[in-house]
């Protein structure tokens, strides 16, 4: 089967042996289609992963074996997440899932940029699902994705008609500004690129350059800079700044006496729960966030310009089909 690895600092695509059960529990599944995380990018351009890491988890499959005590069966086309917290550790029982050390060990194997996966029976019953029919497999690959933003918008624990703005409008940014309105808040997004501010109103979503008022909460999805300056002049006395970017390390200094005088809550949201992922598929299937026209198709044997166009800005967000 082909495999797309880190070779000498790009994407390569290499052949190996195909997974089987070989009397595991779980199942082996056909991917489909895998979208391309800013995640995965993040890895590929610092350097964290090492050669020989298959990237890649926002998939689409299609059973093609399975041992398992689930209702799944040959055949079904599912969508997974890759990681399952534990819900009985300290992170799990203080909401902090991403936290959990058996999170960060499970994965889906070896990668969702690869022609087969294995899932075990733990992602069968925790974290996979059935692609709802009304959903192309484009759009349920937003299912992963969008439920970290679910988690995000829980996280801020915001009142009905609070005033939210979304600071950047990148895919992330368009999916947060979608979810945070289909959860009761009164959202605005800001962008410097025209582009975006025009494709956000296709969204259904108001947005701007130039921004006035005062905001109960501020959702960061740009890793710019200046994100965290416009975060904390806009946000009012007693609100909420919810990191959801990363920015480098060196760059970025939170204002402490801002933080401390104005009582400002910061807070950061990575990952999803289970329950986060099932919202995510239903705000999906429901139309309550919309995903069409946001991906560029790329084939498997292009993965490399899917990733050097999306480090170029070129395109909103890459989807790769494997085996459609």
């Amino acid at each position: 089967m082909k495999i797309a690895v880190i070779k000498n600092d790009k994407i390569v695509i290499e052949l190996t042996d195909k997974i089987t059960l070989n009397g595991r529990k779980g199942a082996v599944v056909r991917v489909l289609g895998c979208g391309l995380c800013g995640s995965d990018i993040v890895k590929f351009i610092h350097k964290i992963s090492k050669d020989g890491t298959v990237l890649g988890h926002e998939i689409v499959a299609q059973i093609e074996e399975i041992n398992s005590d689930t209702n799944f069966k040959i055949g079904d086309t599912i969508v997974t997440s890759h990681h399952i917290p534990c819900g009985e550790c300290v992170y799990c029982r203080h909401g902090n899932v991403s936290m959990c050390e058996h999170f960060k060990s499970t994965n889906i194997r070896p990668g969702g940029f690869s022609e087969y996966v294995y899932l075990s029976e733990e992602h069968l019953q925790n974290v996979a699902h059935l692609k709802p029919d009304n959903l192309t497999n484009i759009e349920a690959s937003f299912y992963e994705p969008l439920g970290c933003i679910v988690r995000a918008v829980k996280r801020a624990n915001l009142l009905n008609g609070d005033k939210v703005l979304v600071v950047g409008l990148g895919t992330i940014g368009i999916l947060t500004s979608q979810a945070l309105k289909a959860y009761g808040a009164d959202v605005v997004g800001c962008d410097l690129l025209d582009e975006r501010i025009k494709l956000a109103g296709k969204y259904g979503i108001s947005a701007q350059k130039v921004i006035d008022g005062e905001f109960d909460a501020i959702f960061m999805t740009s890793g710019a800079d200046k994100a965290l300056d416009t975060a904390i002049k806009y946000v009012r006395n007693g609100g909420k700044i919810i990191v959801f970017s990363s920015t480098p390390h060196d760059e970025t200094a939170y204002p402490n006496n801002e933080i401390y005088y104005r009582e400002l809550t910061v807070m950061g949201s990575y990952s999803p729960a289970p329950v986060d992922l099932k919202d995510s598929l239903k705000l999906l299937e429901e139309g309550k966030v919309k995903v069409a026209g946001l991906s560029t198709v790329y084939k498997l044997d292009e993965i490399q310009k899917a990733f050097d166009d999306t480090m170029s800005n070129r395109i909103m967000k890459a989807y790769v089909n494997i085996g459609e």
